[in-house]
Formats: structure tokens, sequence, C-alpha cells
């Protein structure tokens, strides 16, 4: 978690930032605990604004909102929600660009990799305004003489989300619209680094007529997080981060009696095998190697190349490297942008020194970029390693950043038993023109999320998302399905209407024969 920010580090001779605060009950709250974070810009390392960072009883606060608004809510009908949803759903759509611009601001995305964030979020948002199909239950007529069973699904309450810095805008819509949906109030705990998102989102569900408290957020630290995990009136709690976090997270909110769902890092592997199309396997792993700066949890990590196809390959990303373009989101040409904050670009960069030292061959090295080494802002080239081994930091490790490693086995088999003994198993891809192969991929692997051809192979938002492994604690993936799942409860109800002359006293256990 960020650190509180030093206060000495206001200088009166600069420009005083400004501040993020929190939002409950439908309004602006300014904090009151005393405490902060900094917010900067990664193109230029300026410090922009401070964020509040929650006590424990502004979370309560917020908690309260949100349970007075609970009932109201649930027992709005599910055309007048759908309603709202709609109008959150096109709101969104017509204010992308001012959304997309403080993703640019605070996390560093260029412009095209923001709104592709957006659209992502939105696909959820329109999943959910399907939710009067999504709750339908069953019903089973005369399963007892003169009776009735049905199976309805209700709200679990006020439910909290927790959010990473590399998807602001895209997560808490993952989160929010299933939990709105469903008849849930919310409540949204957004990461320290880039936290106007959530803001100019609650700004928008104003708008769109979600009523006071249902929708809140409260900015912070490890203070907040431990404040939703502990507080009772929490029934739920979503989370999206590092493994390490994720468990904690989970074993701190299932200890409390909550549902949890806990999506933790990755080491994503992309095989390649022999038969493959080098080109399209190159431009793929380009693609998802270095877009949004690695720091996507379903970003390819790992090339496992196999057989001879290894050196082609090598010299098919090399050669495409020179030609990303690296910049500001201000740059209309950028592809790439910064990564989120200095301390994570320097620690990013540190692979490539250990990678060299333990014998891996560095082919291309992102601090040779003259922005990495002339620029305030946080800039780290494109960077390749062969020769990678598993023994190696550069593998071992989740780097999230800018650097493709590429391993190199002899069989299918190898490749498949990479992947299986990793402790992470979000998602994996395969590259191949062999039908019969990348159907026994599928049912080899063990990880959550598969690509055939495919390099990250996010699901669309019918269907959910969610790895295996250590990059998944609880038993429910997000959104889709079993998004509607993780934030509704199961009702069974057992029916019978009065039938004059039927009625008898029976002491013996129910039954339907």
């Amino acid at each position: 978690m960020t650190q509180v920010a030093d206060p000495t580090a206001r200088s009166a001779a600069s420009p005083a930032p400004g501040r993020i605060s929190h939002w409950i009950g439908g309004r602006v709250v300014v904090g009151t605990a005393g405490r902060e974070g900094p917010v900067f810009d990664p193109a230029t390392g300026t410090l922009t604004r401070y964020v509040d960072f929650a006590s424990v009883s502004e979370v309560g606060a917020a908690v309260a909102e949100a349970k007075a608004a609970f009932p109201a809510w649930r027992a709005l009908s599910l055309s007048k929600r759908t309603d709202i949803l709609f109008r959150i759903r096109n709101l969104v759509e017509q204010h992308r660009h001012e959304l997309a611009a403080h993703l640019t601001a605070e996390h560093g995305k260029v412009p095209s990799d923001a709104l592709g964030e957006i659209a992502r979020g939105l696909e959820n948002l329109e999943f959910a305004c399907g939710i009067p199909n999504l709750l339908k239950g069953g019903f089973s007529e005369q399963a007892s003489t003169g009776v009735d069973v049905y199976q309805i699904r209700q709200p679990l309450g006020v439910v909290a989300g927790i959010t990473p810095f590399n998807f602001p805008a895209m997560v808490p819509m993952w989160m929010f619209a299933t939990a709105l949906a469903s008849g849930n109030t919310f409540i949204l705990k957004p990461s320290e680094k880039d936290p106007s998102a959530s803001m100019y989102l609650a700004e928008l569900l104003r708008e769109a007529g979600v009523p006071d408290g249902v929708f809140n957020v409260v900015q912070g630290d490890k203070v907040a997080v431990d404040a939703i995990l502990e507080h009772p009136d929490i029934a739920a709690v979503s989370f999206v981060g590092s493994t390490p976090i994720a468990r904690y997270i989970y074993e701190t909110g299932t200890r409390q009696g909550k549902r949890v769902q806990a999506l933790g890092g990755a080491k994503n592997h992309m095989i390649v095998l022999p038969d493959a199309d080098i080109d399209m396997a190159a431009d793929a792993a380009v693609s998802a190697g270095y877009g949004s700066a690695g720091e996507r949890c379903m970003a390819i990590a790992t090339i496992v190349a196999v057989g001879d196809v290894a050196d082609p390959l090598v010299e098919a990303i090399k050669a495409r490297l020179p030609r990303v373009k690296v910049g500001p989101g201000s740059d209309p040409s950028a592809e790439m942008g910064p990564l989120v904050t200095k301390q994570h670009r320097d620690k990013v960069a540190g692979y490539l020194d250990s990678s060299a030292k333990q014998g891996a061959t560095v082919v291309a090295d992102g601090r040779e970029l003259p922005l990495y080494q002339e620029s305030e802002g946080f800039f780290l080239g494109v960077s390749l390693i062969d020769n990678v081994t598993t023994e190696m930091d550069a593998y071992r490790d989740e780097i999230f950043g800018p650097v493709l490693t590429v391993m190199r086995v002899k069989t299918y088999e190898e490749a498949v038993a990479l992947v299986n003994d990793n402790p992470y198993g979000n998602g994996t891809a395969i590259f191949t023109r062999d039908g019969g192969a990348a159907r026994q991929f599928q049912f080899d692997v063990d990880a959550g999320m598969v690509g055939i051809n495919v390099p990250i192979p996010v699901p669309v938002a019918y269907y959910s998302f969610g790895g295996w492994k250590n990059s998944l604690f609880g038993d429910l993936h997000m959104y889709g399905p079993e998004g509607v799942q993780f934030y509704t409860r199961a009702k069974i109800v057992t029916s019978r209407w009065p039938d004059p002359g039927t009625s008898k006293i029976d002491l013996g256990f129910p039954r339907t024969r």
C-alpha cells in the first residue's frame, strides 16, 4: 500500500495540487482523517494532486449510507433498475473521452488504450442491463400433491469492491454493474495511485439517477481496506490485485463471515509451436506483452518457444520493437505510455540486470529509450530477454511491465508442464495451425482462461473472468453469470394454498410421494 505522503513534499514555490476526496451519500465528502497520499502524472513525474485517506469512521459513514439506501434500492422494480443501468451505460459511452483523460493523467495510458479499457467496461454495463433475464429463477409445479417449489435470487445488501491501479475504470465497472443491477448497494475503494476516475464515475451514476447512498467511494490505503474487511454490515468483497494481497483479502474477509472473490497475480505463458505463423505470433507477442506498458494481469509475460521456432520467432519480435512508439498520452502517435510510478519503473528495469547476471540474454534493453534517460516521467522502453529459465527472477516474479521473456523447450509436453507447474493460472495461449494440438492444449492446461491464436483471452461480458491456482481466491469468477451468482443468494420457496378437507396433522418427515 502507498505510504502517507511526506507533507514537506509540498513546495511553497510550486502550485498547490488539487485534492481528491470521498463520495458518500451522493456528494463529495472531504476527508477529516488528516492522512493523504500523492497522485502523480506518470508522463512528467509531476505531483498533481493529493488524495484523502479514509479513517475507519469515514468508511463506517459510507457503509451507513449504503445500508440506509439498500431497502429502497432493493425494492425498486427490475424495470426501473434496468432503466437506470441503461442510462449509466449511455452516459459512460457519451463521456468516454473525459473518463479516458483521467486514466491518461493518472495512470499514464495513451488515449487509445484508455478508450479500450472503457469499451470493455461498457460491455459489462451492457450485460448488467439484461438483469431481469439474469435473475430469473426456477419453478416446479406439483412437486408434491398441491405443493409447488420455486427458487428466487435476492441481493446480499451492502457489498464492496477494492480495485487496482492498472484498470481504474474497467474493473470498477466489472463489479458495480452487476452488484447494483442485482439490487445491492456498493462501496468502491479504488487504488490511491489513480483515484480520479472513481469520482468521475460517481458523478455519472448520480446523473443517471442512482439514488444517494447506493454508490459510494472511499479513498485510502490499508486502513480503509481493513475497515471494509472488518465491517459487519458489508456482506461481500470483490478484489483485484497482487496475489499476496488477494490471499490476505480472502483470508481476512472470510474470517469475518463475508463472501469474497479475490483475483490475484499472473504469469501468462504464450506457447508457440513449430507450425505456427511466425508473423502472426510475433505481432501477438508484441501487442500482448507491451500494451499498457505490460501493466495488465492478462499481459503475456513469457513466450515458450517449442523446437526450432525459437530463433525465427525471437528475430521477428526483435524486428518489431523499434517500431513501437513510446511516449506520453499527449502524443497522438504514442502506442505505449509510462509506468504508473517511478518506484515501479525502477523495479521493472532491475529485472534486466538480474537476468543478465543469471545467464539470460538481453535482446532489447528498454533503458536505452531516450525518455528513460532524459525525461522526468516514468518511462521504460520495450525489453526482450531470451534464454530465460525457471530459476531466474524474471520468470519467478510477476514483472508487470514492458518486459517479454522467452523460454526455449524441445516439446509440447515440456511447454505444457511449464504452464501447469507455475503457481499462477490466470491466462495462457497457444499459437499453432494444428487444430488437434490446440484442442489437446485446452484439455491439458491448468489455467482459467485459454487463447487459441488469441494472446489475451479476456472473456466477453456474458462469460466470466477468473484464473486458477494462485490467481484466484474464492469459488466464483468475476462478472458475467458467476458475477450474478456472487452478488445474489438463492432462496427456495415451497408453497401450498389452502384446500379445505386436505389438511391434517402429520409428524413424519415431509415427503414428496
